[in-house]
């Protein structure tokens, strides 16, 4: 499958409860704080994967090839896994290896982290899962403060976690060991891999495809432990799919095969991710509900695709729109059936424009990345956490930077140490 193969290729409850007990519904607003989470040291990219209740983030930190930092096929030259609190950043570690990331990832309300991460064993089939360029054996990890422990596969060298709930319950991919006999000749990554359900260390539950696709990806599960993700296989992403009870079933479509991808679901089973337009030309971001109802989203005016890649409980949608050059555009915000620019209720005085959003808590903060306008780490990419605000901020980032800014950077920069998520430097 295209992205499937792109893939490849503190005990706290008592502030938990306090904190919850402190903040109602989420509510529209018309304006947002901005919080600049930045990156590691001098690295050239960062980007808050993951929120949880209390405004704690998942961030991947990392290199990328200079210039390359918003194009969704950037080239990652090393990266690291982050936990963020309150401008405290703690560096995840790996499981032997050089690099930790995640593809999408999840931090809960108890501070457990899933993604994944190299060990320091070279892949006996040469297979690159973590992106990388090393040929390490790569594995789904739960990091929970101060150990990374790696789960189990299904018998092959290589997996990813992605998706985590407060029960602890943990979903993403595991091969199996077979070669995938609908990958190309002289394909790197080329063994089947299926979804998985992890609780309690273990391999719970295999989420097999759907029909006679090979593969299976999840990326996300609620707190009743429904999971949503894709299926497909080497070359296609076929179907957006909903596991319930370890049985997938196919959410629909606009009547076009290929990137239909489900990144996230909510407690009350809404579900948002991606499509094929009807007409085949491009993606849009897709929201399913009632139950299987399929809304497109559509895009920003100007960017040529979208992407919607987090839910909260009040249905609130966040997401990401790209220009038709593959460079991330815009990060928006998608509620009362609008989709809007998340740039224009950023003040001007942020310095940061969004490109990406990625999640959105019962809160209402969002996580994600911005490019940085002013300053020494001017076009470089910072990860960033948006907390609504009941005030009008006047002039917005919108107003002050009304394109994407477009910043070539020295050939010198970012010769030091991450990478990004999924295909390219992020799970497209």
């Amino acid at each position: 499958m295209g992205t499937l193969r792109r893939l490849r290729n503190f005990g706290i409850l008592w502030i938990t409860a306090l904190v919850l007990a402190c903040f109602g519904r989420a509510v529209a607003q018309t304006s947002y704080k901005v919080t600049d989470l930045g990156t590691l040291g001098s690295d050239n990219l960062g980007c808050a994967m993951s929120v949880n209740s209390q405004g704690w983030t998942e961030i991947m930190a990392g290199n990328v090839v200079p210039g390359q930092q918003d194009s969704l096929s950037g080239q990652l030259l090393n990266g690291r896994a982050v936990l963020g609190i309150n401008g405290i950043k703690i560096d995840l570690g790996t499981l032997g290896g050089q690099n930790s990331w995640m593809n999408w990832g999840e931090i809960n309300d108890f501070g457990q982290i899933v993604g994944y991460s190299e060990t320091k064993v070279p892949d006996p089939n040469g297979e690159d899962v973590c992106g990388f360029g090393t040929h390490l054996t790569c594995r789904p990890f739960l990091w929970q403060f101060p150990h990374m422990r790696a789960l189990p596969t299904l018998g092959g060298n290589n997996g990813q976690a992605s998706g985590l709930n407060k029960r602890g319950q943990i979903v993403g991919f595991a091969e199996n060991g077979a070669v995938d006999s609908t990958c190309p000749a002289g394909t790197t990554n080329n063994r089947v891999v299926l979804g998985v359900l992890w609780e309690n260390g273990k391999v719970q539950q295999v989420l097999p495809p759907v029909g006679t696709d090979p593969d299976a990806i999840a990326f996300a599960i609620n707190d009743h432990g429904q999971a949503v993700g894709f299926t497909g296989n080497c070359t296609a992403d076929n179907y957006a799919v909903l596991w319930q009870n370890g049985t997938p079933t196919a959410l629909p479509d606009l009547g076009v095969q290929g990137s239909n991808l489900a990144w996230d679901i909510n407690d009350k089973g809404q579900v948002v991710g991606e499509v094929f337009s009807s007409d085949g030309s491009t993606v849009y971001a897709a929201l399913w509900q009632n139950p299987y109802q399929i809304t497109s989203l559509g895009t920003l005016p100007g960017d040529f695709g979208s992407l919607a890649s987090g839910i909260n409980n009040e249905g609130q949608v966040v997401g990401s729109t790209w220009d038709s050059n593959f460079d991330w555009s815009h990060a928006f915000i998608w509620q009362d059936g609008v989709m809007t620019d998340l740039n224009t209720l950023f003040p001007a005085d942020s310095n940061l424009y969004a490109t990406m959003a990625n999640r959105i808590n019962d809160r209402g903060q969002i996580s994600g990345m911005a490019t940085v306008l002013t300053g020494p780490d001017a076009g470089n990419i910072h990860a960033f956490l948006a907390t609504p605000v009941n005030q009008s901020i006047g002039k917005s980032m919108a107003d002050v930077a009304r394109t994407h800014p477009k910043i070539t950077l020295p050939a010198n920069v970012g010769k030091m140490p991450a990478r990004r998520f999924g295909p390219g430097p992020f799970a497209r």
